[in-house]
């Protein structure tokens, strides 16, 4: 019996002025699952996340979370509630240490009482909770290394650390793969595959390897509404699909686009969750 959505969006629309940038979008997120959302630049991916999150209010529709109607909820509150997120860009705080990146994050998700005469880097359920996120995202090494002298690859694994220190029940990331080679890739998927036993996760990549290698269900968006959204192997032969991706047989676009859908049965061996990335 597959697990209840943890979050459910319903008819998702949000408009600019009269363009519908997100067009009756329904969506769910299950615990256990990687469920990516694929599209080309403009499809509405990260305008969808932006509505999932709170940071952005829907036009219409709705948003369930843990059976609460979050649809007006803001960002922080949403946060607190268990919904975490990534951004396209790394966001950390790059003069700190790795650790206190991680410490501030959980003590934003559980702020106590004010106590003067305490350090707050001395508090003991954030520092708890920070080395802990540090241990799950594999980079526990380099908890006392300044945050901006870690590799790109480094920095985006411990964004993902920052998010698992505020105790999220769900994770909404945006393209974390987003500038990595080939090995940091491999550590990073290893990672979200590891992560999926306890959260649900939404994936929002254009790298088509990754996405078929750890997706359990792919939404695929094209100009704001979803085109198909079925488990990867149903996705890799959808009529629709191939039609917005490759174009059809008289386009010259079709052999550069014949990569971007892996070929059946591709999803070679992932990386290691442990394993040390590149300090530099």
């Amino acid at each position: 019996m597959a697990e209840p959505a943890l979050l459910r969006a319903s008819g998702l629309v949000r408009r600019f002025g009269g363009l519908a940038a997100v067009d009756a979008v329904s969506i769910d997120l299950r615990v256990g699952e990687i469920h990516a959302v694929i599209g080309t630049n403009g499809a509405g991916k990260s305008t969808l996340v932006n509505m999932l999150s709170g940071e952005l209010p829907p036009s219409s529709g709705s948003v369930s979370f843990a059976g609460h109607d979050v649809t007006r909820w803001p960002q922080p509150r949403r946060a607190r509630a268990g919904l975490g997120r990534s951004y396209q860009r790394t966001t950390i705080f790059n003069e700190f240490s790795v650790l206190e990146n991680c410490r501030l994050a959980a003590q934003a998700r559980a702020p106590g009482p004010w106590a003067f005469w305490q350090r707050a880097g001395r508090d003991a359920p954030s520092l708890a909770a920070a080395k802990g996120a540090l241990d799950a995202a594999g980079i526990a090494a380099f908890a006392a290394r300044t945050a901006g002298t870690l590799s790109h690859g480094a920095k985006r694994q411990l964004e993902i650390a920052m998010c698992l220190a505020t105790a999220p029940r769900a994770l909404l990331l945006d393209e974390p793969l987003a500038g990595m080679g080939g090995e940091e890739s491999g550590r990073m998927l290893a990672l979200l595959t590891t992560l999926k036993a306890g959260h649900a996760i939404l994936l929002v990549e254009h790298d088509m390897d990754a996405v078929f290698r750890v997706a359990d269900r792919i939404t695929v968006m094209v100009n704001g509404r979803v085109i198909a959204s079925d488990v990867p192997e149903k996705i890799r032969v959808d009529p629709a699909v191939r039609e917005a991706y490759l174009g059809n047989d008289d386009s010259p676009t079709l052999a550069a686009g014949a990569a971007a859908l892996p070929p059946e049965g591709a999803r070679p061996a992932l990386g290691r969750p442990g394993g040390q990335p590149d300090a530099t």
